[in-house]
């Protein structure tokens, strides 16, 4: 019996990959390794953190970096950051920002959910722009003139949620953006891999750039990554870390908070919610490394072969198997099942819930389900469910 059966939940088979809904990815046993081996001993959390800051700021060719409770951390106490600077009177409002800038400017095509992380601490959303592609109105994406003309008093920076084809380039938005002193945020929870994007989408220019740490990079789950400007850096772990200490007793290391920019000490800050244990902080500077090194490139071969393997024992369903490349050498293919709901009698939709639903469950990716697509990731599968996971989709497929 498992640890999850002991307590009642039955474990999944994950087709799906490194998502957070069911617990991000399988951590290495070295990962694992360092984060018991971290729980044996006490450390002041500062002090790590300017560690984890040294080793972040040289993967990442930054100046700092900050180890945080999941990309959506790292977005909150970005803002944080550039919505106080150094300022502890700020600190203390928030997330009520009245006398102070406070607005983000945000392309409305990439509005979503996840920008709540942005709102929490205060800012209010600008949109500029307009989805005219996807409302079928027009060819135009976001403009970098939009967000120029959108800037006012109240302006303290810019939000850009980064994929490979966001619009318009990043780094032209950054140009602009410094042009008018304004930092910019930038939301890279899931660009990784390609391993290049550590520097390279910080390399634009962006002041602050965040990363999940429970994806591809294989730390724990509800860890992520903040890097960019030192003095922001600065403020976002000011906002997070405890503060409970007398001020004559408190002397962080110089790298990760310079005392000399303060004027006072506040008392915790908005992020104290989003505080990171020292075990995460290690297992995911563990997990980094690994990432860095290329380690996890060598599994790649053995994904295509298990993915192989199920297309081959399908080749009698009632459905199409086609191999979906990856746009670099250090991402893996996924499968994509095309359902053939005519014969089948049933669409993709009803399959992906029947195997959910069935002994062992099985979750798939869904972002194809209304065209008839259920996609296979082998990142989270190993040689041991798969021959499970065929049997289930042979079931559910013929």
């Amino acid at each position: 019996m498992s640890i999850y059966q002991h307590l009642g939940v039955e474990p999944i088979i994950n087709a799906c990959g490194t998502v957070t809904r069911l617990g991000g990815a399988l951590m290495p046993v070295e990962v694992l390794d360092a984060f018991a081996e971290a729980a044996t001993e006490s450390v002041p959390l500062e002090q790590l953190q300017a560690a984890a800051s040294r080793r972040i700021a040289d993967v990442t060719d930054t100046e700092a970096g900050l180890v945080t409770s999941g990309a959506a951390g790292a977005l909150t106490l970005g803002a944080a950051a550039i919505l106080t600077g150094p300022n502890p009177a700020r600190m203390e409002k928030l997330p009520c920002c009245d006398g102070f800038p406070h607005e983000f400017i945000i392309a409305r095509e990439q509005r979503s959910g996840y920008d709540h992380a942005v709102r929490a601490a205060g800012a209010t959303l600008v949109e500029v722009g307009f989805n005219e592609v996807v409302s079928n109105a027009g060819v135009r994406r976001t403009e970098v003139w939009e967000y120029e003309a959108a800037i006012t008093s109240q302006t303290a920076g810019i939000v850009y949620v980064h994929a490979d084809d966001s619009c318009p380039k990043l780094k032209e938005v950054v140009a602009m953006a410094h042009e008018h002193e304004l930092p910019v945020l930038v939301d890279a929870a899931g660009e990784l891999p390609p391993r290049s994007n550590l520097k390279g989408i910080p390399a634009t220019g962006a002041d602050l750039v965040s990363f999940s740490g429970g994806k591809a990079i294989r730390g724990p789950q509800s860890t992520g990554i903040l890097c960019g400007r030192r003095a922001l850096i600065s403020s976002a772990a000011l906002q997070m870390l405890d503060m409970d200490d007398h001020p004559e007793l408190w002397y962080p290391p110089e790298e990760l908070i310079d005392r000399s920019q303060f004027t006072g000490i506040p008392r915790h800050g908005i992020g104290r919610g989003l505080k990171v244990s020292k075990e995460e902080i290690v297992a995911l500077l563990t997990a980094l490394d690994l990432f860095d090194s290329g380690k996890f490139d060598r599994q790649l071969i053995g994904f295509r072969r298990l993915l192989q393997t199920v297309a081959d024992s399908l080749s009698q369903a009632r459905a199409d198997c086609r191999m979906v490349e990856p746009s670099t050498h250090d991402r893996w293919p996924v499968l994509e099942i095309t359902v053939d709901s005519s014969t089948l009698g049933r669409s993709a939709m009803d399959v992906c819930r029947a195997l959910r639903t069935g002994t062992p469950p099985v979750y798939v990716g869904h972002v194809g389900l209304r065209e008839g697509i259920v996609q296979i990731n082998p990142v989270c599968l190993t040689d041991a469910v798969t021959p499970v996971l065929i049997t289930r989709l042979l079931a559910e497929l013929s």
